[in-house]
């Protein structure tokens, strides 16, 4: 969380080109409950890689990796610095390290483990998946049905964890620096404290109208990919009346506190990152000060 304003306060410092990182920002009917900046901030501050799709659409983490690898040669071309802002790990790990030499879909496997998922539920799908490739399982909501049977049917595909397969497309250009901040809450109960207040102001900003705006259009279902987003789906539910009100928060908040912790453990995981704490009342000026010290050219525009 705070992670647009941090980027937005460095935009005013720095030559930068904000780009979002974030599975949900793509698409546009989804604002509220992706935290989506408001129209007046992406005037001021244009960000790549937001409304791209309509929920009614499919997008891919390979069409995200060659879409922003794009607009960071671009950006980098013309002098600016390319500034990657979100919390979509997937899309962050494939963007920075490549895709690998994934196995087309088998539409075999792929109905034996649907009728898998089916009978044992997907809770045990996700399991099994943590059994075989826990890092996969790291980046993945266990409610994400899709993705939890598309890394298990490579892994079954492949005999491998998908890290493990062979690596072959990249999109970073050759000899580009990263440098990996990391703002998160270092105290659980302020963090737990800090998902409930966004969701609230979530809701109070129009979240439960805006999922029965999409509802309300024949064209959009339940099932599409993007109406699995957290605070989506729950309101969904509440609004088809198969949860009431409180539980819907109660399950959107738990979904909440369930994504951060695996984000958590996929940086922990991950090495080269610079640690922050993001409740701390100097964290920009420290970021600040850790950018001009790492690379002393930069000069504040």
């Amino acid at each position: 969380m705070g992670k647009t304003d941090l980027a937005i306060e460095l935009a005013r410092r720095f030559p930068v080109c904000l780009i979002s990182v974030d599975s949900g920002q793509v698409y546009r009917e989804l604002d509220i409950g992706t935290a989506k900046p408001n129209r007046a901030i992406l005037r001021e501050f244009p960000h790549a890689m937001i409304n791209l799709r309509s929920v009614r659409e499919s997008y891919s983490v390979a069409e995200f990796c060659c879409s922003a690898s794009q607009v960071i040669r671009k950006s980098i071309a013309e002098g600016q610095i390319p500034l990657l802002v979100g919390g979509t790990m997937f899309y962050l790990s494939s963007l920075l390290n490549g895709l690998g030499n994934l196995p087309p879909a088998d539409d075999k496997l792929r109905q034996a483990l649907l009728r898998r998922g089916q009978d044992n539920g997907w809770e045990a799908m996700y399991e099994s998946l943590n059994a075989v490739d826990p890092q996969a399982a790291a980046r993945i909501d266990p409610h994400d049905r899709q993705r939890v049977q598309r890394a298990l049917e490579i892994n079954l595909l492949t005999g491998q964890p998908i890290n493990a397969n062979t690596r072959q497309r990249t999109f970073l250009p050759e000899g580009v620096r990263v440098c990996r901040l990391v703002a998160a809450m270092t105290n659980r109960e302020t963090l737990h404290l800090r998902i409930a207040e966004r969701f609230d102001r979530m809701i109070d900003c129009g979240l439960i109208e805006e999922v029965r705006t999409l509802m309300n259009d024949p064209t959009v279902e339940e099932g599409f990919p993007a109406m699995k987003s957290i605070g989506y789906r729950q309101v969904w539910q509440y609004l088809d009346g198969r949860t009431d009100r409180s539980a819907m928060r109660d399950r959107a908040i738990a979904a909440s506190r369930q994504l951060a912790k695996r984000q958590l453990t996929w940086l922990r995981n991950t090495s080269g990152n610079v640690w922050l704490d993001a409740a701390h009342q100097d964290l920009l000026d420290t970021v600040v000060r850790y950018l001009y010290q790492i690379v002393p050219q930069f000069r504040a525009v």
